[in-house]
């Protein structure tokens, strides 16, 4: 029945790589299964039999699918069925999406589908390598055309050693996660999150990565030879030279006095009549081909901003290649929130504001890679006004989730653990103006917004982006791309870190790959730029993390306790954690490993809950002072609670430094009273004092 069915082996990192074609989904375009070792991802390649009309880019969507059922879990939705794509499937369809886009033909303009379902998880074999590589297969067998092959790995740094597609334990304890694509000729995709590693061993990192990629593409190539589909031939599209050539003489010199400035809003109403001006022009001769004039347009503006930077190193804004814009940076913005930080860098400026809260406010997780909660979370939101644009806002969608987790796994790295500082924090990114390099601009102000917190980070952290443009064998990088740097250039190389160490890379790229050179090139460019960040604009604004959290923020203390006492805290049906919480006015967590949060506006009160959760979970020891609560009142004296569930007794002859004679004389039912544990008998019964608790009070 299946008489197309072949399977290929590979063996990748020491685990088996099999590829199986021909038995599922045999009516895509391109199609297979990726089993390693024990992960099984279905790849799907498809493309449209005709162009979409009226687009001047790639319609290419990539489709990272997780199924639960693939790591055994039933979806926690109310549906019980898989919902929107989670964050992580969202940036794994970024990451695959990234290396493969580069290398469709620039005029293709078929929709392409690539359909990547986990279908099994092997917590030891990524299913976003396996992904990746089912990605590269299914379109290099597939009759859609495309310059691949590409493959990727994922690298790790556990004990200083470099490792490979590290299993889970060994991913458990890395100071590098490291994804790395690439053809068997260059690095096509770069990212990365880090635990301050330094420029060398990343570079090194990548190398190694590069070197393992090499053979695992003439793998794909061999079975692109043996079981490919002609490619497709589709309607190329032809700009106008004659158009072209036109436009230039009759707009050039305009268009380059146009884009000559530091302001997009001059350059962009500067462009604005020229663009009337050449349609008026041409309405005569090319009537209904006002989409082949813009294309001519954005070609004139492409080329000129490309001429300037290859043959005259000379930037649209009139700075160095390697010069930083204008930067500024300001903390304690918004005088309610509980921290925040505005950095500017030229005409893009970020406002990102610091929420505190109980660790019990953390994110929960629906997902197959067994993380299921998320202490810190970073949000990023790009509103139209931020480019001038009157565009309704709308939820998020995969470039500000991309941008926000860039900024989130920047600062990771630095931040005090949940013992250290037992807090969840949200950080807000909002893009306010928005010229260039706002991921960037969003980890410093994110710097700046978790030190205005009062949050104990390691070290501040800054990100900057370096460019590229190339031209055959020539090539230039700059520093602190904008957006018209960014829209006509070649690379986006953004690094994050601290001046110890990267902490994130991600990288973007137009052309087919870049060779080790460039990589070298754009790390010591990156290294010197966030340094200089990092001492001339953020240590100035604000040295190190405020002494204390703001005001309006919750104060959290946390303790531990035996796990065996946690019933004893919580009472039964939650009766006596309900009541501490109403008492002190406080919000406890308990953890199932002892650890106790409580949080409060007021700190004191926050203390009071503590003394009374270790009064019940710590067995009292004699010498112990207690403030507790006339529960009982008999003859030979008083029933003290002096935490819910335990009971001593005072008696009379313990009441008070003078005799006395009736126990009402001294104390009543419900007073609260200072005591000192005296004596624990032989059945663990209390006897309190009064009278040495008197003692205490005036000795001090």
């Amino acid at each position: 029945m299946f008489e197309n069915y072949k399977t290929f082996s590979y063996e990748l990192a020491g685990r088996p790589l099999v590829i199986e074609t021909g038995k599922l989904a045999q009516l895509a375009g391109g199609s297979c299964l990726v089993r390693y070792g024990e992960t099984a991802v279905l790849a799907n390649a498809t493309m449209s039999a005709a162009p979409r009309d009226g687009i001047d880019f790639l319609p290419l969507s990539v489709d990272y699918e997780e199924r639960l059922y693939a790591a055994g879990k039933i979806p926690g939705s109310w549906n019980r069925r898989e919902g929107r794509p989670t964050e992580h499937a969202i940036l794994a369809s970024r990451v695959i999406d990234r290396p493969i886009r580069p290398l469709f033909p620039k005029d293709l303009r078929n929709d392409v589908v690539i359909s990547l379902t986990v279908m099994s998880v092997d917590p030891d074999c990524s299913p976003e390598i396996s992904a990746m590589i089912g990605a590269s297969i299914a379109l290099s067998i597939s009759n859609i055309p495309w310059n691949g092959p590409i493959a990727g790995v994922f690298v790790g740094l556990v004990d200083g050693k470099i490792v490979i597609n590290p299993t889970e334990a060994q991913r458990a304890v890395s100071d590098l996660e490291l994804t790395v694509a690439g053809s068997a000729k260059k690095v096509v995709m770069i990212e990365a999150g880090a635990n301050e590693v330094d420029d060398e061993t990343m570079y090194e990192a990548i190398m190694k990565a590069h070197k393992e990629i090499i053979p695992l593409c003439e793998f794909i190539e061999s079975i692109k030879a043996e079981i490919g589909k002609p490619k497709f031939e589709y309607p190329a599209f032809e700009l106008d030279h004659e158009m072209f050539d036109r436009i230039a003489e009759m707009v050039g010199d305009e268009v380059k006095v146009a884009l000559d400035t530091d302001d997009k809003r001059v350059r962009d109403a500067a462009l604005q009549p020229i663009y009337e001006k050449v349609y008026e022009a041409l309405a005569e001769d090319y009537p209904d081909s006002k989409a082949m004039i813009d294309e001519c347009l954005y070609k004139l503006q492409k080329q000129i901003v490309r001429r300037w930077l290859l043959d005259e190193r000379k930037r649209v804004d009139g700075r160095r290649m390697d010069q930083i814009r204008p930067l500024a940076a300001e903390v304690g913005i918004l005088p309610r929130t509980h921290g925040s930080g505005l950095f500017t860098r030229g005409q893009t400026q970020v406002l990102t504001v610091a929420t505190l809260a109980p660790v019990s406010e953390e994110q929960l997780l629906d997902g197959i890679d067994g993380v299921e909660t998320k202490r810190y979370m970073h949000h990023y939101n790009m509103p139209g006004y931020s480019v001038g644009e009157a565009k309704a806002a709308r939820s998020p969608g995969r470039r500000e989730i991309g941008h926000g987790a860039l900024a989130e796994r920047s600062l990771v790295p630095v931040l005090p653990s949940t013992e250290e500082f037992p807090y969840a924090i949200r950080l807000v990114s909002e893009v306010v103006s928005s010229n260039g390099s706002t991921s960037q601009a969003s980890v410093c102000g994110s710097t700046l917004a978790l030190m205005d917190a009062g949050v104990p980070i390691k070290a501040p952290v800054a990100g900057i982006s370096c460019g590229l443009i190339t031209e055959g064998d020539r090539w230039d990088t700059m520093i602190d791309i904008q957006g018209l740097e960014d829209f006509f250039g070649d690379m986006d190389f953004k690094v994050a870190g601290t001046k110890k160490g990267i902490t994130a890379i991600q990288m973007d790229l137009k052309i087919d790959g870049l060779t080790p050179e460039i990589i070298k090139n754009a790390l010591e460019t990156t290294h010197k730029g966030r340094n200089y960040i990092l001492d001339e604009i953020i240590k100035p604004c604000i040295a190190a993390p405020r002494d204390d959290v703001s005001k309006y923020a919750p104060k959290m203390i946390s303790t531990k306790i035996d796990p065996d006492k946690i019933r004893e805290v919580i009472g039964s049906g939650g009766k006596v954690i309900q009541k501490i919480c109403a008492d002190t006015d406080c919000k406890i967590d308990i953890e199932d490993d002892g650890s106790v949060f409580i949080a409060s506006v007021n700190k004191d009160n926050a203390y009071k809950a503590l003394k009374i959760i270790e009064a019940i979970a710590k067995d009292p020891e004699p010498g112990q002072i207690f403030y507790g609560t006339v529960t009982r009142i008999m003859n030979f004296g008083a029933f003290v609670e002096i935490a819910p569930g335990k009971e001593g007794l005072v008696h009379i002859s313990q009441l008070d430094k003078k005799r006395v004679n009736k126990v009402e004389d001294v104390v009543s039912v419900g007073d609260t009273i200072k005591v000192i544990v005296s004596e624990i008998d032989d059945k663990g019964r209390l006897n309190l004092s009064r009278k040495d608790a008197l003692d205490v009070v005036d000795d001090e």
